[in-house]
This record gives C-alpha cells, sequence and structure tokens, in this order.
C-alpha cells in the first residue's frame, strides 16, 4: 500500500488525483524494494560500457616466433667496446679482447695503465695508420675507463 492511498484503496484527499497514480510490478517507483541491480548472488560484477565481465575476455598472447631475428634486438653502439687487456701496461699501445673472442690493437696516447686482466669499457676512433700495436683490429683510444 502506497503512502498516497487510503486502506480503502481511494486516493486520500490531501493529495490530488493527479498525482496518486495507481504503482504496478512493472512500473517501480523509489520506495519499491525490488533491485534494479545484479542480484547478491551473481558471483561476476557487471562490466562498465556493455564490456562483457573480464573473466569472459580472453588474454591478449604473442604468436611463436618464426625463427631467429634477422638484426640484432638490443641497440648497441658500433665504436662501444667491452673486454679484457690482454696486452697492457703505460701504453701507447694496449690489446683487447672482448666476451665474444674479438681481438682489438689499440692505440692511445696518455690513456693511462692497465694491467693485463684489466676489464675496460672503451670508446675507440679509426684506426691510426702510423700506429702499429700488433695482432687485432686496430683502432684508436676515444676514451678508456675500468669496470668495477
Amino acid at each position: 500500500m502506497s503512502a498516497e492511498q487510503t486502506p480503502s484503496g481511494t486516493p486520500s484527499p490531501d493529495v490530488p488525483a493527479s498525482s496518486a497514480a495507481p504503482t504496478t510490478p512493472s512500473d517501480p517507483t523509489p520506495s519499491d524494494p525490488t533491485p534494479t541491480g545484479p542480484m547478491p548472488s551473481d558471483p561476476t560484477p557487471s562490466s562498465p560500457a556493455g564490456r562483457p565481465p573480464r573473466s569472459q575476455t580472453p588474454l591478449p598472447t604473442l604468436r611463436p616466433p618464426t625463427g631467429p631475428p634477422r638484426k640484432p634486438t638490443d641497440a648497441r653502439r658500433a665504436n662501444a667496446l667491452a673486454g679484457r687487456i690482454n696486452r697492457g701496461g703505460a701504453g701507447p699501445c694496449y690489446g683487447l679482447v672482448t666476451d665474444d673472442g674479438r681481438q682489438y690493437a689499440l692505440h692511445g696516447t696518455g690513456k693511462g695503465t692497465f694491467a693485463v686482466g684489466t676489464t675496460v669499457r672503451v670508446t675507440i676512433g679509426p684506426a691510426d695508420p702510423a700506429a702499429d700495436c700488433g695482432p687485432g683490429i686496430p683502432a684508436t683510444i676515444v676514451d678508456i675507463s675500468p669496470v668495477g
């Protein structure tokens, strides 16, 4: 029974007849206790904008690779090296072996003293044709510093 009707079902004299519209189960009113959202027994919450619930959305996956990459995937400067000194001393010639086994013959005046076995990081430039520093790929030292 609504507050706008008398126990007999007729509109109360205090309320105008136009505002005393009868209510039906298909026409819920704000005082109607029927919930309009999901029922409490529904385990999945409704999703916004009409999207399916997350549990029903498949996760994106990558396809398996068709083979190894054709180009290197890590950006590496061509003039930067790291390795161990295998011919050291006070310079100006040094020998360097990188982790991949490449031998470099480095030339650099006043670059410091490096003992054999020291791990260094080197920035190289074009080789000086007047310098012969032994076996390996010739290069000029732009910068050299010990690692660790």
